[in-house]
């Protein structure tokens, strides 16, 4: 199979014995020094599951051996390492935030892209000691191929994990998937005011139901807390006060029944929380004193107490059966369809302007993070394609309203559509909610799209979700020119220190992150470039830093 810009072949598979009708073609094109894989079929009434294919490469355990792989922000797996590290995750995950990976051995690199990521996933196996094995697979959409899948491998002799986050960063430009921050601002000035800003984050009302996995029998008492409207209005303008002059605050618990239940059917708000009255006065008080008021929200998660609950209007599998558990406040849930979260989305954002609530933002809990999924609903089937289209219908329905809109974590397919997310941590070891680091962590998101969207970090000084115990969050925050978190108690020294870090973000929003690299032995003296000189380095062990603006700022 040869076109005007490559040499192949395609293979055939077919006479398969217990599916006769179904048969199999793999393209191959070679095109310089990468190799293209298409991988159709011709496909009857088959309930295909999964599709394990090409083999995994596999790479030996010497410890300059590296596999690049972008588990969360991103992570370098020596050959040798000492830990037992293995995921099998759909992409667009924790596992895989960006659809590719890499592998570099004496020098040589291979890099594998995924262009067809909606119905694809990967698995990677590093025993203690190594060596890594990594390699894609292709899952049935609603039970067939459906469509053409396509795989890139790209091989380059001078390969870093650095050229290969902006090998992938071409490759998004190319396909005209890319947006930049500057871009985003034009379509939603209002993101002026979140760009270089400390990110306030409060609750109103934390409830558990005794059906809850998270239910604390021990303390009873730990299973309400409420703060007031008013009450959280009140620690905003002490901020004000201490010299906060402008800020993003996200709001949790504003509904009726507090936060994370009931959803999709969370109105009216909240009245021991204040009612319509106390979060209109909240949203005016946020807006006298140039600060940025968005609301937690909520449209994947389908609790069985919701007003408007029906089976007829949650994920189903193939076999009939659907997804349900009791971890959150709410107790018992399912999953709502995609299909009808962008209407969920609008009546209850019609409600706040309806009520004069002035939201101006929005973060919609969850989208960006949990894979995408599809149902076999007999009326309303949805594909893993489809489900991505409907979760940026609802972003995109609410800038246009002028929201600034974000989602918990940034996989790739919604990088496009969001303004900021809650946070672009690292994967910690064995668990990603705390412990040590897993594998070298890198910012191989950042590399490829540190001008694309806001990532607001933590500023303790020792771990925290999604930082290594012993690693300074603020050190990282710095270090990817990130958005500080910044607590209502925050006092004049911490407020100083978060400021002077937010102008770091300021100056560097707009501004590509060219380079990263490890300084000397070992992994905990780092340093970050910007597309305008600008560097700053950081050192885990001793707390320094040092940051040089580029000549363009000056």
């Amino acid at each position: 199979f040869n076109t005007g810009y490559s040499a192949g072949m395609t293979l055939s598979f077919s006479e398969f014995t217990e599916v006769p009708e179904f048969s199999l073609q793999i393209t191959a094109h070679l095109i310089g020094t990468e190799l293209v894989f298409d991988i159709a079929a011709q496909e009857a009434a088959l309930l295909l599951e999964r599709i394990n294919w090409p083999k995994a490469v596999i790479t030996n355990n010497a410890p300059q051996t590296l596999s690049v792989i972008p588990r969360m922000q991103g992570m370098l797996l020596p050959g040798n390492w000492e830990q037992n590290i293995r995921t099998d995750e759909p992409l667009n995950s924790r596992g895989f935030y960006l659809p590719w990976w890499g592998q570099i051995q004496d020098g040589h690199g291979i890099q594998v892209i995924v262009e067809t990521p909606d119905d694809a996933g990967g698995m990677y196996k590093h025993p203690k000691g190594g060596p890594t094995r990594i390699a894609p697979h292709w899952d049935g959409s609603l039970g067939k191929l459906r469509y053409m899948r396509t795989i890139r491998y790209i091989f380059d002799d001078a390969a870093t994990y650095v050229s290969m986050a902006k090998r992938y960063r071409r490759f998004v430009q190319e396909r005209g998937e890319f947006v930049s921050l500057r871009e985003k601002l034009a379509r939603t000035p209002s993101l002026s005011e979140v760009i270089g800003k400390p990110v306030v984050h409060l609750g109103a009302l934390y409830h558990f139901v005794q059906e809850a996995q998270l239910f604390n029998k021990e303390h009873i008492e730990a299973n309400h807390s409420l703060q007031t409207f008013d009450q959280l209005r009140e620690q905003l303008m002490g901020l004000k006060k201490k010299g906060v002059d402008a800020a993003y605050v996200h709001l949790d618990g504003w509904g009726y029944y507090g936060y994370d239940n009931g959803h999709p059917d969370v109105m009216p708000v909240g009245e021991i929380q204040g009612g319509w009255e106390g979060l209109k006065r909240f949203a005016d008080t946020c807006a006298n004193i140039g600060y940025l008021f968005a609301v937690h929200d909520q449209y994947r998660d389908f609790y069985l107490n919701a007003a408007s609950f029906d089976n007829r209007l949650t994920v189903t599998r193939l076999d009939g059966t659907r997804e349900e558990h009791s971890v959150w406040c709410g107790g018992p849930q399912t999953i709502l369809s995609p299909r009808f979260s962008p209407e969920y989305v609008r009546r209850n954002h019609d409600m706040f302007a309806s009520k004069g609530i002035n939201v101006r933002g929005a973060y919609l809990d969850v989208f960006a993070v949990v894979p995408l999924e599809e149902s076999a609903q007999t009326a309303t089937p949805v594909t893993r394609t489809d489900c991505a289209r409907y979760r940026r219908d609802c972003f995109d329905l609410l800038r246009a309203r002028g929201y600034v809109v974000s989602s918990e974590e940034p996989a790739d397919y919604l990088v496009r559509s969001l303004d900021l997310v809650h946070h672009a941590p690292y994967a910690t070891y064995p668990n990603i909610g705390g412990g040590d680091a897993c594998a070298i962590p890198v910012p191989l998101f950042n590399l490829v799209y540190h001008d694309s969207i806001l990532t607001p970090w933590g500023m303790s000084e020792d771990g925290g979700w999604g930082t290594p115990n012993g690693d300074s969050e603020r050190l990282h925050c710095m270090l990817n020119a990130g958005l500080p978190y910044l607590g209502p108690g925050a006092d004049e020294a911490q407020i100083k220190l978060t400021l002077e870090v937010a102008a770091l973000a300021e100056h560097c929003a707009f501004l590509e992150m060219t380079n990263h690299e490890f300084i000397g032995a070992g992994y905990r003296h780092q340093k970050s470039t910007y597309s305008d000189g600008t560097t700053v380095e950081v050192n885990f062990d001793t707390g320094e830093t040092a940051i040089q603006y580029g000549k363009e700022s000056q």
